[in-house]
């Protein structure tokens, strides 16, 4: 694999994860537009170059929020304490716990599927997909929201999670989802994406941790790949920071219309490669 290539979908995986196009689908779209084959019949080396990426996503998010997850961290983990038990739940134990809640569907559904999610690379779903959740974002995004962070509630945590869990099919954006879920349950754009980063930080790290001991840590990356591993990392990690950075800044002043206009128009335009071949 080139550094060019690493590089690129380095910083493909990092504006994407986060903003609500879908990270998988660009992913799996970008390869193929360019007939990029640097891991042609080596499924195991792409798992691992899939998780290396993440892992950089992880960073540049956790460094953007690591004072809310030292808040929530701290706050969570103080009830399991004797003394903390017998205290009432404080606001910010209460989110911590729900934002744990709202990874469980996704867990499970990407344990239970992933073979089979392993060899769905069908392009023309990724495209509908795309398309579909991108025209379901901007109608949620015409409801009106007044809901903050701290109205989270356990059915919000439920249904936000059911829709991580739709996520796992490339197309539909993990981002985009929680954050037409959490519209539709009348919270306000910056709540609806300031929920849907920290609840994506947990399957995030879990997904991560399980493919990189699937593939059997470091020693499954070959050392001729591990510069480029490296240089996909990186890009990762500061273009999440970025997108993260931008997207909570532009939220109070702009509608999501101009991701969903993107998602339509990207979404025709592979399939009009495909049907012209």
């Amino acid at each position: 694999m080139s550094l060019l290539h690493a590089l690129v979908l380095g910083i493909v995986q990092g504006l994407t994860e986060f903003l609500p196009v879908s990270s998988s689908g660009h992913l799996q779209l970008v390869p193929w537009v360019f007939d990029w084959n640097d891991f042609e019949d080596n499924p195991e080396l792409a798992n691992a170059f899939d998780v290396a990426l993440h892992i950089g996503t992880l960073v540049g998010a956790c460094a953007y929020f690591a004072r809310d997850i030292m808040r929530y961290g701290r706050a969570g983990l103080s009830t399991l304490t004797k003394a903390g038990r017998t205290r009432p739940l404080s606001a910010d134990a209460r989110i911590a716990w729900l934002l744990v809640v709202a990874t469980i569907p996704a867990g499970i559904t990407g344990v239970a599927l992933e073979s089979v999610l392993a060899t769905d690379d069908h392009i023309w779903v990724t495209a509908v997909a795309l398309m579909v959740f991108g025209v379901g974002l901007a109608a949620a995004d015409r409801l009106r929201g007044d809901r903050t962070t701290d109205d989270f509630s356990l059915a919000d945590a439920a249904l936000m999670g059911l829709g991580q869990a739709l996520a796992l099919q490339p197309g539909v954006s993990r981002s985009g989802i929680t954050m037409t879920v959490a519209r539709m349950r009348s919270f306000d754009r910056p709540a609806a994406a300031r929920l849907s980063f920290l609840m994506s930080l947990p399957i995030i790290a879990g997904a991560g941790v399980y493919k990189f001991l699937d593939i059997g840590g470091i020693d499954g990356v070959p050392a001729d790949m591990r510069g480029a591993f490296a240089v996909g990392m990186a890009a990762a990690a500061i273009t999440g920071w970025l997108a993260v950075w931008g997207l909570l800044r532009l939220v109070a002043r702009i509608s999501f219309d101009g991701f969903a206009i993107y998602r339509v128009v990207a979404g025709l335009a592979v399939l009009a490669m495909l049907g012209f071949g």
